[in-house]
């Protein structure tokens, strides 16, 4: 598997969710067809052939300076263009996947080359400062032209944008810049009714007065989007999040409860309520929460970093260590799985069950180690 990393940056440039999404297809289309292993293995294969021209270089030195410094020359050159041609396949490749993941997902598949032109006018004049995303996927306009003529062989789909898609993007341009200009964008653009949504625009100006601990504005806010929004968990959380500022832990509690009875899969009402559980000193309902949770995500890392703390609350060593154990391994981090899973193993505060299934996992922590250190043939 990989992980593909969202900046908020790419959010915030990003006028549709098509346009996101085009650029969640590309990395996917990198992730499924192993672009940084042959990457790298074809790196190695580079990397014995440049040894090669530059030993023939050093012979040739003996006899002809001049035509060793050309070899030598020849066999970097040689290499860097190399490594050019795999990285422009890769991309255009890339395009491809990422162009068919737009179109099975139901997403305007016109996005993608007009997102691609944004971006790379947005680089033209912010050199230091581009996206992560062109810093390692450099735009070209022969790759932006073939994916537009792949576009124009497909069906027209208009597709609108997700209430999520817009209460996220609100959320970060509320917590862009000084509290004050985020307020007064919001206000101007529903007094003027700028927006493509009126329910994220009062969820930004919400976000933005919460930040100012302007309480009485934010349940107004609150007020108006429970009248006139449909019911969306990042609502919830800001109403609860709302009483966490304000120190009242037990109307927070209340918020994230009832938050959870309508949306009980949401992983930020989860987390949220797990880490208010656990900055009021109640460990153990933190760990009831989180396992009864755990089985729809079992690969969510950061589940089990909340299980670490709130077992070291309890000074429940054995278990603290395994919950963060487990964490790290879905960090992809083995070193430290192993490490964390050893000091369980070596805790001697848990039963025998608890001791057997710590010694069991350590063992196939360390085979798998083993095996990723075998060398690939």
């Amino acid at each position: 598997g990989g992980v593909v990393g969202v900046h908020t940056g790419l959010i915030l440039a990003s006028n549709t969710e098509s346009e996101l999404a085009s650029v969640l297809g590309h990395e996917i289309g990198h992730v499924t067809q192993r672009h940084l292993a042959r990457m790298l293995a074809s790196q190695k294969y580079d990397t014995f052939k440049n040894l090669a021209g530059i030993a023939l270089a050093l012979l040739v030195a003996r006899s002809n300076p001049q035509l060793a410094s050309g070899a030598m020359t020849t066999a970097s050159a040689i290499g860097v263009q190399n490594q050019l041609d795999y990285t422009r396949d890769y991309e255009r490749e890339a395009d491809r996947i990422g162009l068919q993941i737009l179109d099975s997902g139901g997403f305007d598949v016109r996005a993608m080359p007009q997102f691609f032109k944004t971006l790379q006018r947005g680089s033209r004049f912010a050199e230091g400062g581009a996206p992560s995303f062109l810093r390692t996927h450099p735009l070209t306009s022969e790759r932006i032209a073939d994916v537009a003529n792949r576009v124009e062989q497909m069906p027209y789909r208009q597709v609108a944008d997700g209430l999520e898609f817009q209460y996220v993007k609100a959320k970060l341009r509320a917590m862009l810049g000084t509290t004050q200009t985020a307020i007064d964008l919001f206000e101007q653009n529903i007094s003027e009714q700028r927006y493509a949504s009126a329910a994220a625009e009062h969820y930004g100006l919400a976000v933005a007065l919460l930040r100012k601990s302007a309480w009485a504005a934010v349940e107004k806010e609150l007020a108006w989007l429970k009248k006139n929004a449909t019911p969306h968990p990042m609502i919830e959380s800001l109403a609860a999040r709302l009483e966490v500022a304000r120190n009242k832990p037990a109307a927070a509690a209340e918020k994230y409860a009832s938050g959870l009875r309508a949306f009980p899969d949401n992983r930020a009402l989860i987390y949220g309520y797990a880490e208010h559980y656990l900055a009021t000193k109640q460990a153990t309902q933190a760990i009831q929460l989180v396992k009864t949770k755990q089985d729809l995500y079992v690969d969510d890392a950061y589940l089990y970093d909340l299980l670490a703390k709130a077992y070291s609350m309890q000074n429940k060593v054995l278990l603290s260590h395994q919950a963060q154990s487990e964490a790290y391994y879905r960090k992809y981090d083995l070193v430290r799985a192993i490490e964390q899973m050893d000091l369980a193993a070596k805790a001697n505060d848990g039963d025998f069950y608890q001791q057997s299934i710590v010694e069991a996992r350590l063992r196939q922590l360390r085979q798998m180690m083993g095996d990723e250190k075998k060398p690939k043939l």
